[in-house]
Parts: structure tokens; C-alpha cells; sequence
């Protein structure tokens, strides 16, 4: 069924004919591209390929989520079979105009990090960058516009050290115009955080309207700078807001190049409350979170034992748990710049599974997954029926919000 092609010194494959020299997969190849075509406006450029089935459903959705029925690996020879279990295995949509600068694999090396805004937020997740960050940080960009933050924060973390050796990245100030000379660009401005005493509103929304018009100037200029690294939004809502990202980039960046960092707050607030609470054990090595930062969240107690009636209890301890923080008067920011930002931002880096937020059929939805030399690898796992309904209606009712606030062309 399929055909192997070689492009430079790069072998692929494909079930269509896209014009390249055919040839013979040599034994000692230890790489290899797949070609199709999808629809841009719905797929990635790239991902990686981490099962058969992945090479027979070309079309993307949350039923991408689910391990795929049907015996797929006596359809695809041996060879594949044992670099797609390897993940040297990488999609490339031809349907993108550039998809042929896409027949590399990125090195998994020390990444430069640049941030904007240094916030409570901001100013969190910069010190957890800096203290976890050593073996995947080779240096954090710092901008504020205020100079005085930019001032404080290079001398308070450039005097935060380890006494006998100098390990941790390097902290220093960059101008708006540097923001985008790096490897990730990490947002963390934000405006119209309600006060404490505003319980009752969805903060997220509340927060989308002022942080879209804040985003969309980043969005541009890292398009006009033909930025090729990881736009991370941290900045809520971070789903929608990474949406926005993409329609403002006007295709320059791709979908694959932005991630939203919400969710990996939600999976520890569950872990907590599983820790507290022996009915929900089964989360610390079972459980799966899925879904934004906030309402529609979808926390699952096991994967292997699912309980409808358990996990939905958990998901409303794990979304009311800001509003716990907010009974002692102080906004609750400090666990999600660390566990939604810094470490899952480092974990990013690393090519190690976290929770983020990826594109997914036209809608930005979170999910475990990790970004691999080959792309981004999605978890795909068994999925009972009662919790695939509930994340196909966490997944419609975030393309629904995207569709009417944002109108992804």
C-alpha cells in the first residue's frame, strides 16, 4: 500500500503520489517521514506518529484521543512498524505550501526562554524556571514594561545560585524587539484579573476579552518575525487565548508551534484532593485530566477503572479549588505558575509527557502529551464511553466559544 520516496538525503512514505524519486527503505534508516494531505484549516503541519492507525486516519478530532479499533499493524511493513514504536516516525501535511521544510527532527537539547511580564504570575513562574530549569534552560529572557521589574528580577534571580557551582540559566533583560530571539516565547501578561470577592464569575472570561487584546500584538510580531520556536500562552483563558494566536499569526506560525499551559494546575489540584481523600486515590496513577482551565474541565479518576460518579466529584473539587484559596484573601496564582507553567514548560522542553494544551480539529484542548524530535505525541488510551461523552462535550463546547469569539477562518 504504501510507496517509499527520497527527498535530499531524507526517506519517506506515503499511499499517494506526491511526484518524489521512489526508492528502497535501506536497513540501517533510522528515520522516516509520513506524507498525506488534510486540510490545513483543521490539521497540524506535524505531528508524530506513535501508532499504525495514525497512518489511515488523516483527518483530525477528539477521537484522536482514543487508542483506534481495527488490526492497522498488518497493514503497514515491519520497518515502520519499528520506527513508529521508536517515534522516529514523523506526519508531514502537504496540504501546508512549506511542508518540505518540515523533513527534520529537532534535537532535544537546552532551549533559550524568553518571558513577557513579570506579574505575580510572571515573577512565579521565572523563579521556578530558574531553580528547575537547569537541564533544559540554557538561558530566560526577561520583559516587563516596567523597567524596574526587568531591573529587579535580573539581579534577584542572577543572585539565586547553588554555592559550589553555577548550573542554573542565566537570567537577563531583552528588549520588545529580542522578544522573539529564542527558542520559546512564554506569555504571562495579563489585565482585569477580578479582585478576591468575585467568587461568583467565571474568572477565565472575565479575563478573555482584555488578554485577546493584549496577545494579538505578540501574535503579530512574532509573525512578522517568521518566529519558528514555541509560542506558550499561560495567560487565561489559556485554550481560547491560544485560538487567538493562530488567527492573529494569519498562518505564519503553525498550529503545532502553540501551546496553551492550563491544565497541568488542574492535574495537581486533583492529585491534592486525591492525596486527601482515599476515594480518589486511584488518580495518582490511574487518572487523567483533560479539557481547559475551568469549567468543561474533565477529570477522569482512572483510566483503567473508570467511575462516572467519582471522577465527576474530583473535577469539582479540582475547579472549585481557586475559590478555597480565595476564602484565605489571596489570589490563587502561585500553583498555576508553577505546575501549569514552569514545570510543565521545563517537561516541554525535556520531550518528557506533561499537561498542555494543543490544537486538535480546529480547537485548542488539553490533554497529556509531550513534544518529540518526530512532533508532538497526543496520549491515545482506551477510553470507556461515559468519559469519551463527557470530553466530546468539552471539545464541542470549546469549539462553540472559539466559533463565536474568535471565528477561526
Amino acid at each position: 500500500m504504501f510507496n517509499y520516496y527520497k527527498y535530499k538525503d531524507k526517506y519517506m512514505f506515503s499511499a499517494q503520489d506526491f511526484g518524489y524519486e521512489k526508492t528502497i527503505l535501506p536497513a540501517d534508516a533510522n528515520e522516516l517521514y509520513f506524507l498525506y494531505k488534510s486540510d490545513r484549516n483543521n490539521s497540524k503541519r506535524t505531528y508524530a506518529v506513535c501508532s499504525a492507525a495514525d497512518l489511515f486516519t488523516l483527518g483530525e478530532g477528539v477521537e484522536l484521543l482514543k487508542i483506534g479499533t481495527g488490526d492497522f499493524e498488518k497493514e503497514v511493513p515491519e520497518e515502520i512498524l519499528n520506527l513508529i514504536c521508536e517515534r522516529k516516525v514523523k506526519a508531514v501535511n502537504a496540504d501546508y505550501d512549506d511542508y518540505e521544510q518540515c523533513f527534520i527532527m529537532d534535537e532535544i537539547k537546552k532551549k533559550r526562554v524568553n518571558v513577557l511580564a513579570l506579574g505575580d504570575v510572571g515573577s512565579t513562574l521565572l523563579t521556578g524556571l530558574k531553580l528547575l530549569g537547569g537541564n533544559a534552560v540554557e538561558s530566560i529572557g526577561i520583559y516587563d514594561r516596567s523597567q524596574d521589574k526587568i531591573n529587579r528580577w535580573e539581579y534577584e534571580m542572577n543572585q539565586t545560585a547553588f554555592p559550589f557551582e553555577d548550573s542554573l540559566p542565566h537570567v537577563h533583560g531583552v528588549e520588545k524587539n529580542e522578544l522573539f530571539d529564542c527558542d520559546m516565547f512564554v506569555f504571562c501578561a495579563s489585565k482585569g484579573v477580578p479582585p478576591v470577592g468575585s467568587e461568583s464569575v467565571d474568572v477565565r472570561m472575565v479575563q478573555f476579552e482584555e488578554n485577546y487584546k493584549l496577545i494579538r500584538e505578540y501574535a503579530a510580531q512574532a509573525a512578522h518575525e517568521n518566529f519558528k520556536g514555541i509560542f506558550a500562552v499561560v495567560s487565561d483563558p489559556v485554550d481560547l487565548l491560544c485560538a487567538a494566536v493562530l488567527k492573529e499569526s494569519k498562518g505564519v506560525l503553525k498550529p503545532e508551534q502553540i501551546k496553551g499551559y492550563g491544565l497541568g494546575v488542574m492535574n495537581a489540584r486533583a492529585m491534592y484532593y486525591a492525596k486527601k481523600y482515599n476515594e480518589y486515590s486511584s488518580y495518582l496513577s490511574e487518572g487523567r485530566a483533560f479539557g481547559p482551565h475551568g469549567n468543561d474541565l474533565v477529570i477522569a479518576n482512572s483510566i483503567e477503572n473508570y467511575d462516572d460518579k467519582l471522577s465527576k466529584e474530583l473535577t469539582k473539587l479540582a475547579v472549585e479549588a481557586n475559590l478555597e484559596v480565595r476564602k484565605t484573601g489571596f489570589k490563587p496564582y502561585i500553583a498555576p505558575a508553577l505546575s501549569s507553567g514552569a514545570i510543565s514548560i521545563i517537561l516541554t522542553l525535556e520531550g518528557k509527557f506533561h499537561y498542555s494544551s494543543n490544537f486538535l480539529g480546529g480547537v485548542f484542548m488539553g490533554a497529556k502529551n509531550r513534544n518529540l524530535p518526530s512532533g508532538l505525541e497526543i496520549e491515545k488510551i482506551q477510553m470507556p464511553d461515559e468519559l469519551f461523552a463527557r470530553i466530546r462535550h468539552t471539545y464541542d463546547e470549546l469549539s462553540k466559544i472559539i466559533n463565536e469569539k474568535i471565528k477561526l477562518d
